[in-house]
Formats: C-alpha cells, structure tokens, sequence
C-alpha cells in the first residue's frame, strides 16, 4: 500500500513501525512483570500460610485452618477437608464457604463416593474443569451445591495418607490452572507437617495427662477413698485425655447379659445414667468379652445406643490387665462429626483402665486384709471378754450370794442382792457383746443390731430422751432376714405410738434372740393405753406376729403406762 495516500511520507512510516514494535515488547514485559508479581505475591502468601497452620497445636483448628488458606490461595469459592477412616470411607468432613442456609439444605455429609472415593483410591492431585463430564462425577448428597471447576489434592503424613483437601468454584468463572495445583500440592504438603505435629503435641498431652491420673487415682485409693468416687474420677480423667464428649463405666449384671451404668461424664451424663445395654452386640458387651478395646468411626454401625443418638464415634475398652476377666467396661463417645478416636488414644485408653482397674483391686485387697484384721481383734476382744472378765464377774457374783446368809440387817440384804443383780445384767449385757462381736457378717452391710441402735436413736429427737435399750442373744446371726424385716417394722411402728400417744419421760427397748425365740419388749411411764382407741397400727403387729407363729400382747404396765410385747419363733420363715 503507498504511504503517500495517507499523507505519510516513506520516511515517517520507516520511523513509525520500531515505535509499534517498542510498545508491544513494553507491553508484554508489564504482563510479564504482573505475572513475577503475581507469584511473588502468591508465594508470600503461601508461606504466610505456611507460618499460619503451623502456629496451632490443636488438630481440630488446624484442619479448619488448613481448607481456609487453601481457598484462600486459589480464590475457591468452596473447600472442604475429609478425613479417611480405616475403612476408606470419610470419617469426618469439614467444610468452608457454605452459607447456613445451603447447610441446612444438605441431607448428609460426603461418605467417600464418586470423585471424593476416587482421590480416597488413587491418592494423586485431580484438576477438572467440568465435574459433570467426568465418569466418576456421582455421589454428592441431596441440596449439595452445583459445582463445575473442581481441585482435590491428598495430605499426606509421612507415608499414610490423612485426607484429601477439596477445592471447587474458582471465583470469576475461571479455571483451576497448574499454578493453582502447585501451590495447593505445596500447601498439602505443609499441612501433612503441621497434622504430624499436632498429633505428637496430642499424644504427649494425653500421655501427661494419663500418668497424673494415675497418680492421683492410687493416692486417693491409698489414703481410703471409696471405689465409687474412684470411678468418678477415672471417668472423668479419661474423658480428659482423649477429650470424648461423654463416658460410662459400665458393670456387669449378676446375669452377666447386661452391662449396667454405675457412673457416666458429659453433657450426656443424665440420661446415661441408671441404664444398661446388652452384652450382644453392643461395643461394650465385646470390649466386655474379649477383653480387648473396640472402636467404631459411628454407632451407627453397631446396635449400641447408650451414649445418645448425637454421638458418633465411640470407643469402649476393658476395666481389667493382664488378660483376667474385665470388672467392667469404659465407654467413650464423641459428639457427630468429630474425629473417630485414633488406635493411639484407643491403646493409651487400654493402658490407663488396665492400669486403673490394678489399682482398684489392690485397692480392694488391701481393705479385705484390713478387715480380716479387724474380725481377728474381735474375735480376740470376744475370748478375752469370755474368758477372762465374765469369769471374774461370775466369782465376784458368786461371793456376794454366799456373803448374803452371813449378813443380818435386811438393808445390807438388799443391797447385796441389788449387786448381785446388777453383776448378773451385766454379764447378760456382756454375753451380748459376745455375741455380736463373734457374727461373722460383711462388715460394709448394716447388722441387725445396728439397725435396732439406729431406729431407737432416731427416736431420740421426737421423745426428747434417749430410750433405754437392751440387746440379748445372737441377733446377728440366729435372726432370718425376712424375721428381721418384721421385727424392724415392729420396732419402728411402737416407738411411732409411744412419741404420738405416750406422753412419756422414760422409754426401755428390749431385743432376746433366746431359747429359740424373739423377742421384743416396749414400756413406757406414760399414761397408758386409751379405753376404745383405735387399734388398726395394733392389728398390724398382731397379724405380724400371727404370720410368723408367734403372740403379740400390748395393755397396762406393771406399775404404769404401757407394755408391748411381740414375739416369734427364730426357726419360722414369713407366710
């Protein structure tokens, strides 16, 4: 074309083409410059993120923070980070940039399926810029957002895989480019690091945590806290050092088909408490008979629902050491979608309760040895009292009566009598002793005789006056349970009478276990029994005694107010 038809001479148009050319290359060098910019940015974002994930210690947070860098970075519009279970299946799946609404939407969260299953199975970066076009696209649960561009990259720590990290919507319609793939690659592999450590820190923790509680449970039994409150406290430690949501100590039923809750921790506590669950297929009924921990990423998977519907994964290990049989089971949950426990924690679990449940039997040992002890010295204090001062009592009693002939003045009489009475009482009273201390009973479980001190001590407060009581023969051990219910309720029901209708200042209680009889004797200085009063408390006694073979009489006193006399033969069961 000739320059000259637009008014440009050769020269100019010579001049005007190095000029084009020159704006082209500065131009292409401010793109180039933009794009060295671009990266360095992108690269000091990285290691701000780097820095950023590698600043916390708690796994959960880390997680968090991992999927928010990463859209960050890429400019995604979503991420999300799933955690591979044993199975390879997702265990846990934490998401970033839903609103509440799309949420609420979803039906359930990811299981491992389709695109997610595929980077589960072949643990390599996956870039596409079409989701719908690839063969493996299936899986999303129903109200999952539509979404076209998608990147997922695996986490690895050290050489097991952790999870994979899911990005997806690059914002502005674009599309997920190798440079995206580097950086995520890069800060997956930083992430894999910063997962490696807050696992040592955890387990460091835990293992801290676990020998305190240790310490602090043999202590507490040593210095004879009871096994209950000890079992609260192992609770509530274990619960601590893997940070579950809620536990149960769990005890076998005379039965052995159920597993009773004897103590539970966490904000579940109140309605676990006071209930069981079987043996059959339950976690803790196999943790319970193999002796051996057992863990699930869902209760979903086992037909154990003790710990509540919001838990999903749980743990139960054995309350035992060295291969006996368990005294029980420890069941951990924690809420749905948190991470399952680790074979770690499950392992320090076993540890902790075997160790736990050691120190509860020595526990035990030593109060079984510290009773043993204790039954010997009674046994000793009853021959010494047999032995040694009913006898001397005896021949002090025996001089007395043969004294008695030599004395000539009635009043010198009578007093010796009097003493020779009271000596006599005396023995009773110790013969009694005698016996109680011989009764070979558990010593944690109230004895008759107890509960008879027990009744007449609570009446102390309403009468204003303590009752005289009186206890003869081996009540302990010749008295039937069911006997013994009768005579409590007895006793109970006349010292009733005596506060609401007596009007008494004095009060004698008299309990035998002798010649093959109970027997037992109220009277009260009160006024007596009322001409005509209602007698249905009276025919409760009375059908008492008559139900056990035995006679109830209740009227005057020998000088006043009242006498109530209940007896029964020892050898006759209830009708």
């Amino acid at each position: 074309m000739d320059g000259r038809l637009f008014g440009m001479t050769d020269g100019k148009a010579r001049s005007f083409l190095p000029h084009m050319r020159l704006d082209e290359l500065l131009a292409e060098l401010q793109v180039r410059l933009e794009a060295v910019l671009a990266t360095r940015d992108r690269v000091h974002a990285l290691l701000e993120a780097v820095v950023s994930i590698g600043s916390d210690l708690d796994l959960e947070t880390v997680l968090r923070r991992i999927v928010e860098t990463a859209t960050t970075l890429v400019d995604a519009t979503y991420g999300a980070l799933g955690v591979i279970g044993e199975e390879h299946t997702l265990v846990e799946f934490i998401p970033v940039g839903l609103t509440e609404e799309e949420v609420a939407r979803i039906d359930h969260w990811p299981h491992g399926l389709g695109l997610l299953g595929l980077l589960i199975k072949d643990p390599r970066p996956l870039r596409l810029n079409d989701i719908s076009k690839h063969p493996e696209a299936y899986g999303f649960p129903p109200g999952h957002p539509v979404m076209k561009t998608f990147l997922g990259v695996p986490i690895r720590v050290r050489d097991e895989v952790f999870g994979n990290l899911y990005l997806a919507e690059k914002r502005g319609g674009a599309e997920f480019d190798e440079d995206d793939e580097a950086i995520v690659v890069a800060l997956a592999t930083a992430a894999g690091v910063a997962i490696e450590n807050a696992r040592l820190y955890e387990e460091t923790r835990r293992r801290e945590t676990w020998l305190r509680a240790l310490s602090e449970i043999s202590t507490r039994l040593l210095s004879g806290t009871e096994s209950g409150e000890v079992l609260t406290f192992i609770g509530q430690r274990a619960r601590e050092m893997v940070e579950a949501d809620v536990v149960a100590i769990l005890s076998p039923d005379e039965s052995g088909e159920y597993l009773d809750v004897v103590n539970a921790e966490g904000p579940a506590a109140d309605s676990v408490e006071r209930s069981r669950v079987a043996v059959e297929g339950s976690i803790s009924g196999a943790a319970f008979t193999t002796a051996e921990p057992v863990m699930v990423s869902t209760l979903a998977e086992r037909s154990m629902t003790l710990l509540g519907p919001q838990i999903g994964p749980a743990a139960a290990v054995p309350l035992g050491a060295g291969g006996s049989q368990p005294r029980g089971v420890l069941a951990l949950g924690r809420r749905a979608g948190r991470l399952p426990f680790s074979e770690a924690e499950l392992q320090m679990l076993h540890s902790f309760a075997g160790q736990a449940a050691i120190a509860l039997e020595l526990a035990e040992r030593r109060k079984d040895a510290e009773r043993l002890g204790l039954l010997e010295d009674r046994d000793r204090i009853a021959k010494d009292l047999h032995d040694v001062v009913i006898q001397r009592l005896f021949a002090v009693a025996m001089t007395l009566m043969s004294t008695v002939r030599l004395v000539e003045r009635p009043e010198a009489v009578q007093r010796l009598q009097t003493a020779i009475d009271e000596l006599d009482e005396t023995i009773r009273q110790i013969r009694s002793t005698i016996f109680a201390l011989q009764t070979p009973r558990d010593l944690e479980s109230p004895s008759l005789r107890s509960q008879i001190v027990e009744l007449v001590e609570d009446a102390r407060s309403r009468l204003g006056f303590m009752p005289g009581l009186k206890l003869e023969g081996q009540l302990d051990n010749q008295v039937a349970p069911n006997v013994a219910e009768h005579l409590l309720a007895v006793l109970r029901e006349a010292l009733s009478n005596v506060v609401r209708h007596a009007k008494a200042s004095h009060v004698d209680v008299t309990v035998r276990a002798v010649d093959g009889t109970l027997t037992l004797q109220v009277d009260d200085n009160g006024i007596g029994p009322s001409p005509g009063g209602r007698r249905s408390g009276l025919r409760n006694l009375q059908e008492r005694a008559e139900s056990l073979g035995g006679e109830f009489e209740f009227g005057p006193g020998r000088e006043r107010g009242s006498s109530l006399r209940w007896s029964v033969p020892l050898s006759r069961e209830a009708s």
